[in-house]
């Protein structure tokens, strides 16, 4: 079942052809991206020529959805999955992974903006000024705000502060019955 799932075009006795990483990953993405609606596992399966099993489908998709790349909903006793991010978004996740990963950002960092042609270099410094820009007009809007915020403060009195409510324990904590996972299931 294995070598069936990976054969080419040459038949049975063509050697296996082992997907590339993160490969089947973009392949479910980009059957959610097709979907005209959220889809179950089996639209998705199909879509993708029906060769994989069920229970690979679920496999990607509950990777893709840990890492934020899709979302699913309730319907009866399935779900219904939908595309959260694009390809794009899918290799930025990747690519934070790798740099989370390793202990000298700085040089990890360096070595790659080093190694890129220039239009790409080109194209992270428009990128970052833009970035700038952008926070800068959000301060400047930000700081329009705390203006328009504190000028209507010394027009009318503050209402008096509530107390915060006291923090209850954790269901596990108090001895509930009626506990549940964090995964929401009942314990």
């Amino acid at each position: 079942m294995g070598q069936q799932d990976r054969r080419g075009a040459g038949g049975p006795g063509a050697p296996a052809r082992r997907r590339g990483q993160g490969e089947l990953e973009a392949q479910v993405l980009a059957a959610l991206r097709a979907a005209p609606e959220p889809v179950p596992a089996g639209w998705v399966r199909e879509h993708l020529g029906g060769t994989l099993a069920y229970t690979t489908v679920i496999t990607i998709l509950t990777r893709l959805q840990a890492k934020g790349v899709v979302t699913r909903q309730r319907v009866g006793r399935s779900f219904a999955w939908t595309a959260a991010a694009d390809e794009a978004g899918l290799a930025a996740h990747r690519m934070r992974r790798v740099l989370d990963g390793e202990s000298d950002r700085q040089a990890v960092l360096t070595s790659f903006v080093s190694s890129l042609p220039p239009q790409d270099e080109e194209l992270l410094r428009r990128l970052f000024q833009e970035t700038e820009e952008r926070g800068a007009e959000g301060s400047a809007r930000a700081e329009g705000l705390v203006r328009v915020e504190e000028s209507a403060a010394t027009e009318e009195p503050a209402p008096a502060e509530q107390p915060a409510p006291a923090e209850q324990p954790a269901p596990a904590e108090r001895g509930d019955r009626d506990a549940t996972r964090a995964d929401g299931r009942e314990c």
